[in-house]
């Protein structure tokens, strides 16, 4: 499925020649991920191609005169689509020279050089742990850290996720994004412009049948255990009488492995504005559009598509016969298909009305081309 990479913003600045070039600011999930230069992604579809062939997509020609503002605003369309579709495939995602590439401009970006560093984890229950890590680990690198250092089993890796959390006034928790595998967290933790900022360990699953996968391990039982407390507690999962009367049980009994207790997540602020957010719902060939404004729209988005994941596996499991391939953690799962009752798809309207220029003593027609 595809990631939520825009550029909104693009930047001319001054090269060493007496020319300029533009700078892409690109974004995930709603967060500046990094800003890149054309001739660098140019490199780097390049090396991708001798790797991938043909199965990349189509990567914005160059252009040798000068361009105009709709051929810029063009190329920007253009290397935002190709983002997007670049990271649907799951091989291109694990592969080195595709995630080496992302580490070294998340870096570049944010002046920040590979080094040792702390780095406070806080669980579902408000406490904290300090694991060892270098500022150029991925986010998919510290779940496996921080896995070792509570002692979660591998396999169950897939079932959990690193966060962006911020900490808000009276012991409010906003989760603003789920780190992707190839993002940097402490870059993340940094760069953010939002305060208060922390990184969180929470399940990220959203069916809640999948709970039975864990009941052999204790610290699996422990944190999910631990995050249904802390979603209810804020309000973030509405539990039914029975489930209430369960949890309070379970409390009294200091028994943490019976039942199912946690059946939503509760993502809560990402943006300062608010965000449409488009997706379709069909079921026996009637399909029905839904639109919904909030700050939490990638987010919701991010959740949505997991559903779907996380249906998908479920269905493969019931159907030998079905093929899908799900990408979860680092693997990728292959199934047959033959049919699905059920589909979802979520997007966003297009951010052309949405697009700011940065310009710097110059227009785009005099741009030269970045080679």
């Amino acid at each position: 499925m595809k990631m939520h990479f825009c550029i909104p913003v693009s930047q001319q600045r001054p090269d060493g020649l007496g020319g300029r070039y533009v700078l892409y600011s690109v974004y995930l999930d709603g967060f500046l991920f990094c800003r890149v230069r054309y001739s660098q992604l140019h490199r780097w579809n390049e090396q991708l191609r001798r790797v991938f062939g043909n199965s990349l997509p189509p990567f914005p020609p160059k252009h040798y005169l000068a361009m105009t503002t709709s051929m810029a605003d063009e190329r920007r369309d253009q290397l935002e689509q190709y983002l997007q579709n670049v990271t649907v495939d799951p091989n291109m995602l694990r592969s080195d020279v595709f995630v080496d590439f992302l580490k070294l401009v998340q870096l570049d970006t944010f002046s920040i050089t590979t080094k040792k560093v702390s780095l406070d984890i806080f669980l579902p229950d408000g406490r904290s742990i300090k694991v060892e890590a270098l500022t150029s680990d991925t986010a998919e690198r510290v779940l496996e850290v921080v896995s070792h250092k509570v002692g979660l089993c591998r396999e169950l890796l897939g079932f959990f996720g690193l966060f962006l959390i911020q900490f808000c006034k009276e012991g409010k928790l906003s989760v603003m994004k789920k780190l992707v595998d190839f993002e940097l967290p402490y870059v993340s933790l940094r760069s953010s412009e939002v305060e208060n900022c922390g990184i969180g360990l929470r399940k990220w699953y959203l069916d809640p049948s999948l709970d039975s996968r864990l009941m052999d391990c204790r610290v699996a039982v422990d944190l999910i255990y631990m995050q249904a407390i802390q979603d209810i507690e804020k309000e973030w999962a509405k539990p039914t009488e029975e489930q209430k009367q369960k949890l309070e049980a379970l409390r009294k009994e200091d028994n943490q492995t019976k039942g199912s207790l946690l059946d939503m997540d509760g993502p809560q602020q990402t943006l300062n504005q608010n965000l449409e957010l488009r997706f379709q719902y069909g079921e026996d060939s009637h399909w029905q559009w839904f639109v919904i404004y909030t700050q939490q729209a990638f987010l919701l988005s991010s959740c949505l598509k997991k559903m779907i994941s996380d249906k998908m596996v479920k269905l493969a499991a019931e159907n030998p016969e079905m093929q899908i391939e799900v990408p979860e953690q680092g693997k990728s799962r292959k199934y047959h298909v033959q049919q699905s009752q059920q589909k979802a798809c979520s997007s966003f309207l297009p951010r052309k009305s949405k697009i700011k220029i940065v310009e710097v003593d110059c227009g785009f027609g005099t741009i030269k081309e970045d080679l």
